[in-house]
């Protein structure tokens, strides 16, 4: 509890002298994100259904499009079916947004925010390395994850024993071959993760790279080998947006998943115009995870969900 209060102390000087402005933003909404990866939890209100919000993306970025400049979100997310050594369903997420960044900017902003945390909090220094993507399985698997084709990666899920994974999407048996080939074998220390691949674009813009590859400019951030943070150079053409949340939609069909409409509010936000801007949330659990050098989140929370 102490050291959650000193860590929450040091993120708000950091901001505040960095002239980034804290933000409040709903916990219950009549929507929530269309991700195929993240459920939810439902909330009745009356005769209507709400949901906890699963990080404070969509509000903050209407108020980027309505001109906020930028801003921080310190606070409570919520997500369904998530319980283990590294999750639980009510978190801490510390989410940001620098205008006129781009995503390079942005990772070098948070190395230096993870690296003040542990020289202030516990005394040490960590080290930082970045590592493109395609490196990472170009090192361990032996191929270009940007090109490999369905059957490839299919038949690789296959090999290391997920029988039931045959008809699996491209961006699924990344995500696994990911979690369970690359980060076991990723440096100690502070490793960013850059260009990932179109099909894990998610809200980040793409480009094409030095090889000719169309990549998405989406990064995530590693601290001895746990997952902390997941950022983007964020998408601004709204009507790619409404058809990536479309697609979406469409996947959580296929797989039976609840139905989640269009947020229209943050579509016409974006039709507006979002400014150039890149994002960032850290889960501040796991961080406190390893400043305090325990290996469950229920060490790090006052009353974790199996105490609620």
């Amino acid at each position: 509890m102490q050291v959650r209060a000193k860590l929450f102390a040091l993120l708000r000087t950091f901001f505040v002298e960095g002239s980034v402005l804290e933000v409040d933003t709903p916990s219950l909404a009549t929507t929530s994100v269309t991700d195929i990866n993240i459920e939810s939890i439902n909330a009745q209100m009356g005769n209507s259904l709400g949901y906890l919000q699963t990080s404070p993306e969509f509000f903050m970025k209407r108020m980027l499009a309505a001109g906020s400049g930028d801003i921080y979100y310190l606070g409570k997310a919520f997500r369904d079916s998530e319980q283990g050594s590294r999750h639980n369903p009510e978190f801490t997420l510390l989410e940001w947004y620098r205008v006129g960044w781009d995503e390079y900017q942005l990772i070098a902003e948070v190395e230096a925010l993870i690296s003040e945390a542990f020289k202030t909090l516990n005394n040490s220094k960590i080290t930082i390395e970045r590592i493109s993507y395609s490196d990472c399985f170009e090192q361990i698997l032996q191929f270009d994850p940007h090109s490999a084709s369905l059957e490839l990666l299919q038949a690789t899920v296959l090999n290391l024993g997920y029988k039931g994974w045959a008809n699996e999407t491209s961006a699924n048996c990344l995500d696994l071959l990911f979690t369970e080939m690359i980060e076991p074998n990723l440096p100690t220390g502070l490793v960013t993760i850059v260009d990932y691949p179109v099909c894990q674009a998610a809200l980040a813009q793409t480009y094409v790279d030095e090889k000719g590859r169309i990549v998405s400019r989406r990064f995530e951030v590693f601290l001895d080998g746990i997952e902390l943070a997941n950022g983007y150079f964020e998408l601004r053409d709204a009507e790619q947006q409404k058809e990536r949340f479309k697609q979406d939609i469409n996947l959580r069909k296929k797989a039976n998943k609840p139905k989640i409409t269009l947020d229209e509010k943050l579509d016409q936000a974006m039709q507006a115009g979002l400014p150039t801007c890149s994002g960032v949330a850290l889960g501040v659990d796991r961080l406190l995870m390893q400043l305090c050098k325990v290996n469950s989140i229920d060490e790090v929370l006052a009353f974790p969900w199996r105490q609620c």
